[in-house]
């Protein structure tokens, strides 16, 4: 993740309604979730809600796809990993223990499996 695209997210999140969206779709993960639904939870107004989807979007936090006549919104899981990877980038001077608070922060946060450098089985070759 380069620096601009960092400034581009964070600034896209600095907006309480921006954050109150993508939060939102976090928590809707993988569904996603229709245009008029975002606007009814965050309790605004159809075109502004359009408008923080852009910068949103923009900012590659969130992805819109078309179904039919709706368009499903979904946070991009992936994006917001590597912003929270760059965000640790150069950590604690090579003393990993000191990001581990942050580290459980984040996995605390989640329901999800969270499989962190799970290597798998090299298959065996058989002989001849």
């Amino acid at each position: 993740m380069t620096f601009q695209h960092a400034l581009s997210a964070f600034h896209a999140l600095s907006q309480p309604t921006r954050l109150e969206i993508f939060r939102f779709l976090m928590a809707r993960e993988p569904e996603g979730a229709p245009a008029g639904l975002i606007a009814e939870t965050v309790e605004g107004p159809h075109n502004t809600v359009s408008q923080h989807l852009s910068v949103l979007a923009r900012a590659g936090l969130i992805r819109g796809d078309r179904q039919g006549r709706s368009i499903i919104y979904r946070a991009d899981v992936g994006v917001m990993g590597t912003l929270m990877s760059f965000m640790l980038t150069d950590c604690c001077h090579g003393h990993p223990e000191a990001c581990a608070p942050v580290i459980a922060a984040l996995a605390g946060h989640c329901d999800c499996d969270i499989v962190v450098n799970k290597k798998q089985p090299t298959p065996r070759k058989k002989k001849s």
